[in-house]
């Protein structure tokens, strides 16, 4: 994947918004729901998992749960 200037601004402003929450939750555990259409659709299983990972490597405990709706 190339970077472009425009995708490093976009990728700095999402990492500057998401950081105050990283701080916040960072060391805690927190319990995610995945079910429904995140579970059908291909690109949204995806990015479930991607985010997932992101918080696992930021110091968040993810804990998911099937349905629960």
């Amino acid at each position: 994947m190339s970077l472009t200037l425009s995708n490093a601004k976009n990728i700095a402003t999402v990492l500057t918004e998401a950081l105050p929450y990283i701080q916040k939750f960072t060391g805690r555990t927190i319990v995610v729901k995945y079910g429904g259409n995140a579970m059908v659709d291909e690109a949204l299983k995806q990015s479930f998992a991607r985010d997932i990972v992101l918080m696992k490597l930021v110091g968040i405990n993810p804990i998911v749960v099937h349905g629960g709706g």
